[in-house]
């Protein structure tokens, strides 16, 4: 009789403990689901991971709004050779070009562009163009690819410049308009400095001239462009 009662004992110790593992992995296992919750929660608020939204995005805002310098609005026709109506995805990076055509001007340049549409000779186009004067012109949508940065033309906004020399260097005028309309790009599409590149870091071309061949000078800029977005 004594032995029996042991094994009854034991079994009610192994039933025990048994119990005790269960609720153990229990508490473990909602523990786990919390922190994944809480953490897919965050992928989800900040478009991280399996979460990533890559579908067009820009920002409003009164800041954004009373940043945004004077652009005249000069849209090309939709045609395959300069604005072919391709949407954009989410944006990340502002691309810097340069005309390489020395003393022309933002509108002689957005004209150029359009009539690519009739001549054919090439497809190119810019968002934007920066003038001697910092006259801005406005090209193509944001929200539609331009022909300007090759393998980055469907996350990216180019920004082409003018420029009086050869060796490509801006006017004041230029520069400044240049350093106010790279740093509203930036908030509008909630970048920063670092996602400022030049056609250069894409193809190795040498463009934009200015800022290719004095890196002193494209450092500074993207210095200048931080202090505007803050």
């Amino acid at each position: 009789m004594a032995k029996k009662r042991k094994t009854h004992r034991g079994k009610s110790a192994i039933g025990s403990r048994n119990r005790r593992r269960i609720q153990l992995y229990t508490r473990i296992g909602a523990a786990v689901m919390i922190i994944l919750v809480v953490v897919f929660g965050i992928m989800k608020i900040f478009g991280i991971g399996i979460f990533k939204d890559d579908k067009y995005m820009e920002k409003s805002g009164r800041g954004i709004d009373e940043s945004r310098p004077d652009i005249n609005v000069e849209l090309l026709t939709v045609n395959p050779y300069s604005r072919p109506g391709t949407e954009t995805g989410r944006i990340n990076g502002i691309v810097i070009h340069y005309t390489a055509n020395p003393g022309s001007t933002a509108m002689q340049n957005r004209d150029y562009f359009e009539g690519l549409k009739d001549s054919h000779t090439t497809k190119a186009s810019s968002h934007f163009i920066v003038g001697l004067e910092g006259e801005i012109v406005q090209c193509v949508p944001t929200w539609e690819e331009a022909y300007a940065s090759n393998t980055r033309n469907g996350d990216t906004v180019s920004i082409e410049t003018c420029h009086m020399k050869e060796n490509g260097k801006y006017t004041k005028e230029t520069y400044d308009s240049l350093v106010e309309l790279t740093a509203w790009l930036c908030r509008k599409f909630g970048l920063d400095e670092t996602d400022v590149i030049r056609h250069h870091d894409i193809t190795g071309k040498n463009c934009p001239k200015y800022f290719v061949e004095d890196e002193k000078a494209w450092k500074n800029f993207r210095k200048d462009v931080k202090k505007a977005v803050e």
